[in-house]
């Protein structure tokens, strides 16, 4: 299709579709409240669902958790705008759920913890714990800001439904069933939800498929386009997408949020054992790779529909992210109900992404600034993770509003996660992987890596890298009808030819467009001093931000501890990686026993299974010892 058509409006039916995932998802609150009602519910009931989850429900509740609308409505306006490329994910993501259940897991559930962040008082001391809790909490509410607007700006595009209404109603919905249900509520909202993201895709892509005539004119449109170069080896970390920024930087991205992140972790060690636990990441290895592939290909139809006539570029819309909302009412609006489904995925991936923060959140406050220093009963306590996680609702809407003041949805969100969860995963990691780190290294490292990847961060919002390193691929407009939008696209390529002229040939204090560069808006910007650190420092691919700063704080961490004269700092047992952990260890000892016994069968009928996960079935059958519930802190 070439030529552009009005945005439509919903129909009734669509109000219908969204209203019944709406109600659905209350509706599972309002059951595990009425559940938990009828027996003795204490705060780790609700927190963690009593341990007694399975693998399948909790690999959805995961694959859902951070598939938020952001990959809804911006990973297509990404493929749409830079190609194809971001299909590497799927390598990253194996990268992430291998060393996740390999390194993270084993440890954090055999210590049975709630918070993550009590394994850094375990493993160094409590203002490490205290620091590491403040940085979760203010990353965890920058981001649900984000996935809050991000649908609310959908609604408000294809509807005309007042943008801030949507943002409160997102949170009002969210709180509701968080704070009525818990963990479970959360979970099976998530499974119900991530079904509903899924069908959303699958009603854009194959009303997609059917106009254009088939996949391989899809395919070939992408090609032809340039969107289907999918392998870039270009080592320059200043490139914004290339094979190694998403397969090794987003890797590092992802590990933050799989291996140390309170709302993944929480799932996870919720399971009723650890080989639940471990097939959950594997599970839900399978959900991402579904979710990644319909949101690259939705990027391609975009593409193919819209390669002769942008509407971004001519005005039609004013975001790349409202990209995915013209199309649906665009191809969708004959028949009623489908545009309310695609509106229902993309809410529906928010409702799931800001649960599980709202109820990490209520968790980590729980269990990190309020058990230590009160002698709260646990119905007291059960009451107050109720209460938080209404008050964190209300601050989570609160903070859509700073949302609404950044740049592309895609990028924002993920630097949040890297500049703030990149010093935490390398804190982590050195609690984990060397035992020699002590508590004055490990808090150094993290201070050390933070200040490290904020510097970087901001500088990038405040100088975002020039389009010779993102790299934007054409969008055409010649397709169009209407002389006004061929007239705006001629001012706006002369007026970017300009500036991209004078940016060539000044190497000091070039001018550039304030606000999302990589973006090429073609709207006239302001201009800003521009100096020479901000085209090597700050233009550092977004991707790496979390591989800075976890670096940096592994690196000083050690530095800090062997020169700190503690360098055989021996941390109580189960606080780090032991070789009964890993999975070819206890393989090659399971191989090794049946062919030594003379039956040729391994007997494990005599391991326990507690669910404080002290037994490790996953991997052998391993005694652990009572010291893993007495642990002694180790010294500075």
């Amino acid at each position: 299709m070439d030529v552009l058509s009005p945005v439509g409006s919903f129909s009734a039916w669509d109000y219908v579709v969204f209203s019944v995932m709406l109600l659905v998802s209350a509706a599972i609150g309002l059951y595990y409240a009425y559940v938990g009602r009828h027996g003795s519910q204490s705060s780790g009931d609700f927190l963690t669902g009593g341990r007694s989850m399975t693998a399948v429900p909790v690999a959805m509740s995961l694959s859902a958790s951070f598939m938020s609308a952001i990959t809804v409505l911006a990973t297509p306006a990404e493929v749409y705008r830079y190609g194809a490329s971001y299909v590497c994910y799927g390598l990253a993501y194996v990268i992430v759920m291998a060393t996740c259940s390999e390194i993270f897991l084993p440890v954090f559930y055999r210590l049975g913890i709630t918070s993550t962040y009590q394994y850094l008082e375990m493993r160094f001391n409590r203002a490490t714990r205290l620091f590491g809790t403040a940085l979760f909490i203010l990353q965890t509410v920058l981001y649900t800001g984000i996935v809050i607007y991000a649908p609310a700006l959908a609604l408000n595009q294809v509807t005309g439904f007042d943008l801030w209404g949507a943002v409160i109603s997102t949170g009002v919905v969210c709180t509701f069933y968080c704070t009525l249900g818990g963990l479970k509520a959360v979970v099976w909202t998530d499974v119900f939800q991530v079904g509903i993201m899924v069908a959303g895709f699958l009603a854009v892509i194959i009303q997609s498929v059917l106009r254009q005539g088939g996949v391989a004119v899809i395919l070939s449109d992408a090609k032809e386009g340039g969107r289907l170069d999918l392998l870039d080896f270009d080592l320059n970390p200043l490139r914004r997408h290339t094979f190694w920024t998403i397969t090794f930087g987003g890797a590092f991205v992802w590990i933050t949020v799989y291996g140390i992140n309170q709302a993944q972790v929480q799932r996870y060690i919720s399971c009723k054992s650890l080989a639940h636990a471990k097939m959950s990441l594997y599970v839900n290895l399978l959900g991402l790779w579904v979710i990644l592939v319909c949101s690259v290909f939705a990027g391609l139809c975009l593409y193919s529909i819209y390669k002769h006539c942008d509407p971004w570029t001519t005005g039609q819309i004013s975001s790349p992210d409202q990209l995915m909302p013209y199309l649906v009412l665009d191809i969708l609006r004959g028949y009623p109900g489908l545009p309310g489904l695609f509106v229902a995925a993309a809410y529906s991936g928010t409702l799931s992404t800001v649960s599980s923060s709202i109820n990490a959140l209520a968790t980590v406050t729980v269990e990190d600034l309020v058990k230590p220093y009160t002698d709260l009963s646990e119905t007291q306590l059960s009451y107050l993770s109720k209460g938080l996680s209404f008050v964190y609702g209300a601050v989570c809407i609160g903070m859509a509003g700073l949302a609404s003041l950044m740049g592309g949805l895609l990028q924002a969100a993920v630097s949040i996660f890297g500049v703030v969860g990149g010093p935490l995963l390398g804190l982590f990691t050195v609690g984990i992987l060397c035992p020699f780190v002590n508590a004055t290294g490990g808090l150094a490292g993290l201070l050390c890596g933070l200040v490290l990847s904020l510097w970087v961060g901001i500088g990038a919002q405040l100088y975002p890298p020039l389009p010779s390193m993102s790299r934007p691929l054409v969008l055409a407009t010649h397709g169009c009808n209407g002389t006004l939008a061929i007239l705006n696209h001629t001012i706006a390529a002369h007026t970017l030819g300009i500036f991209n002229h004078t940016i060539a040939t000044h190497t000091t204090h070039s001018p550039v467009w304030l606000g999302n560069l990589s973006s090429a808006d073609s709207r006239l910007p302001c201009l800003i001093s521009r100096p020479l650190i901000a085209d090597s420092w700050y233009s550092v691919s977004y991707l790496y931000f979390s591989l800075i700063g976890t670096l940096t704080a592994v690196s000083v961490a050690i530095i800090t501890s062997l020169l700190s004269g503690n360098g055989k700092l021996n941390p109580s047992a189960g606080l780090t990686l032991c070789k009964e952990d890993l999975t070819l260890y206890c393989l090659l000892s399971l191989l090794k026993e049946k062919l030594s016994s003379s039956t040729g069968k391994l007997d494990l009928s005599g391991t326990p299974e507690g669910k404080t996960g002290r037994n490790n079935p996953a991997f052998c059958s391993m005694e652990l010892s009572n010291t893993y519930t007495s642990f002694s802190r180790p010294p500075a």
